[in-house]
């Protein structure tokens, strides 16, 4: 049965030699384990094998049984640097991704990442992505330094996502209000799936998704909180005008247009995915090699699911393999 997943992260090495050489926003140290440790506001990231040796993580695919990974970028996105930088790191990222994808093993395909605080500079780098370099789209985060997707400064880029019917992956990043999930982890555990079900509802309500109709869309995370409280929003709808002002619809009939990735190991929870957005709208993902991630439970999780086998082939890798068209 074919398996691709489709969130999981990878740094390229020179993304990493280029921020420890400096200048950068974020500061790099090493760990007892010689990883490269990624600190920025908030939060850091272990930049553990899996993160940067391609040649290593093609055999841990090969255990697993993964044919195909998407790679994307990860926290804290080049929107953290200036923004002359962030687009220089951009392309620095988007070339090690095209270079990857080219490797003998087959084994991958990527999603650009965007330099999201020069809106302008990222409808070019999406073009050039797309175009010249054949990935299939980009991974946005979920607020660009404190700005909504759903700020109107987007929609250029969105039209050019349109235009050339891209994917666009939406990733959490620092959540707002995160001075209160500064304990126990709460920032990654908690405010990343809340700021993505956040910017989901605001790019509903604001009418984003029904204007730019052939973007595709996936949400990370299972979405967040989504499939749980697209009926609160849809409530939202029936009482409040401002609900209504861009929608001519309730709000779960768009959600249930997005993707959802099965990066949340209950069966409980994927199955109200199932049942709110269909079999056909999951698609598995890992978050591999993060510490939180697992390509064991992203398989055990999907073959626990209470559905046929060819739903199940489905969220393992037909999904992903129609939307990438591989």
């Amino acid at each position: 049965m074919r398996v691709i997943d489709v969130h999981n992260h990878f740094y390229p090495p020179e993304y990493l030699a280029a921020i420890e050489r400096g200048p950068a926003s974020v500061r790099v140290t090493t760990d007892d384990e010689g990883n490269p440790c990624l600190h920025y506001p908030g939060d850091y990231n272990v930049a553990v094998r899996g993160h940067r040796d391609i040649a290593y993580r093609e055999d841990v695919l090969e255990r697993h049984g993964v044919e195909l990974q998407l790679l994307s970028f990860t926290t804290p996105g080049v929107h953290v640097e200036p923004p002359a930088r962030a687009v220089d790191f951009a392309r620095m990222v988007n070339d090690a991704f095209a270079a990857v994808v080219a490797r003998p093993s087959g084994r991958f395909a990527a999603l650009a990442t965007l330099p999201l605080n020069d809106p302008a500079a990222s409808v070019v780098e999406l073009d050039r992505a797309v175009r010249e370099l054949e990935l299939p789209g980009a991974m946005l985060f979920s607020n660009v330094n404190g700005v909504a997707l759903s700020d109107p400064r987007y929609w250029p880029l969105y039209e050019k996502a349109d235009e050339l019917g891209a994917i666009l992956h939406i990733h959490p990043t620092s959540p707002v209000g995160v001075e209160a999930m500064t304990e126990y982890w709460l920032m990654p555990l908690l405010g990343f799936p809340f700021d993505t079900t956040l910017a989901a509802a605001k790019l509903v309500f604001s009418g984003t998704i029904a204007r730019f109709p052939r973007v595709r869309w996936v949400l990370s995370h299972l979405g967040g909180a989504v499939p749980y409280l697209a009926e609160r929003l849809d409530r939202g709808f029936h009482a409040f005008a401002e609900c209504r002002a861009h929608l001519d619809r309730p709000p779960s009939e768009l959600l249930k247009g997005f993707y959802y990735d099965t990066v949340n190991y209950d069966p409980g929870a994927l199955g109200l995915a199932v049942s709110f957005a269909g079999a056909d709208h999951l698609l598995a993902g890992s978050d591999y090699p993060h510490m939180i991630g697992s390509l064991p439970k992203m398989r055990e999780s999907i073959e626990a699911l209470p559905v046929g086998a060819e739903a199940r082939a489905g969220i393992l890798g037909g999904n992903a393999a129609r939307l990438l068209g591989h």
